[in-house]
């Protein structure tokens, strides 16, 4: 074994239709994109899924090997590989419908040489599934940093008020937690996002980010709030850019030496100016995925390479 992230969730098969009346097909799902950015960025990664022995399932299976992504065993006891029908409107944005089955692989959960263990969306909330999840996080914090995306997806996930509670119980256990202002939007739709992630900063987390789309992203953390503005780019779609900005995130703590239990300290006590350049780093990554159809973020060399394009 070596040190590597282990993350939780779901992957599946995307139907992308697009305004145009095209459509496309082809591996997705929240959890499995932010495996595959930290494979790309050269991080050894294991995936804890629930796909089908089913030609879809073949087809993400080799997606994410092609990725350096390693599935945990156990990882292909569903009866069919789930979908997700993403309809994109004249911006990129996608709004989603689901077809989909979730639990957690036996034998799956975080070990000495696990550095975070990763979670949310749909895998975090939908049953049963979902309750696993949450004992497995909480068994995970002995030893590993855990981090949360709720990644809310209105659409299964269903009452807002209802699902509230359990976003909550999970931020409070989690190091790490990065959310969208249109999420916070859905759980708190009477408050300020930024209002939402003091909060949720004071339950436990040492760092809350809000990513604003096209805008930047903002951290509250015990050295203050920071703010990005995000790189300006022609934007084809946005599926999967929130889950490329978590991979950063997590790739970008790694290289920090922030990550794992024994870190939990030093990551509470991140200067202002470390968490600024970690956040540029991951609108950078997002920027990326952004710019190209699908869930498509870069390769470590192909960041570089922007990087001096930019430069």
């Amino acid at each position: 074994m070596s040190a590597h992230v282990l993350a939780v969730g779901e992957a599946l098969v995307d139907v992308v239709h697009r305004p145009d009346g095209t459509s496309e097909e082809h591996p997705g799902g929240s959890l499995a994109n932010v495996a595959l950015t930290l494979g790309r960025l050269g991080r050894d990664v294991r995936l804890a899924a629930w796909l089908g022995r089913d030609a879809r399932g073949d087809d993400v299976r080799a997606w994410l090997a092609e990725s350096r992504v390693t599935l945990v065993p156990g990882s292909d006891g569903a009866e069919a590989t789930s979908v997700a029908q993403a309809t994109l409107d004249e911006t990129g944005a996608a709004t989603y419908e689901f077809d989909l089955g979730w639990q957690v692989p036996a034998g799956a959960g975080a070990d000495g040489d696990t550095l975070a263990v990763h979670t949310g969306s749909i895998a975090a909330m939908l049953p049963p599934g979902g309750a696993d999840v949450r004992a497995l996080v909480a068994v995970a914090r002995a030893t590993s940093t855990v981090t949360y995306d709720p990644n809310a997806r209105p659409a299964i996930m269903g009452d807002a008020a209802a699902v509230r509670p359990r976003v909550e119980e999970i931020v409070a256990l989690a190091d790490v937690v990065k959310v969208s202002d249109e999420d916070l939007a859905w759980l708190y739709p009477d408050r300020a996002p930024l209002d939402v992630a003091r909060t949720w900063h004071a339950t436990g987390p040492a760092l809350v980010v809000v990513t604003f789309g096209g805008e930047g992203a903002t951290a509250v953390t015990a050295a203050g709030e920071v703010t990005v503005t995000a790189p300006r780019v022609d934007v084809v779609d946005t599926v999967g850019a929130g889950d490329s900005f978590m991979g950063a995130l997590l790739d970008g703590l790694w290289s920090a030496n922030l990550l794992g239990a024994a870190r939990r300290d030093a990551l509470r006590t991140i200067p202002a100016a470390d968490t600024e350049s970690l956040l540029t780093r991951c609108a950078a990554v997002a920027a990326v995925t952004v710019s190209r159809a699908g869930a498509n973020p870069p390769w470590a060399d192909e960041l570089g390479e922007r990087s001096k394009e930019q430069s």
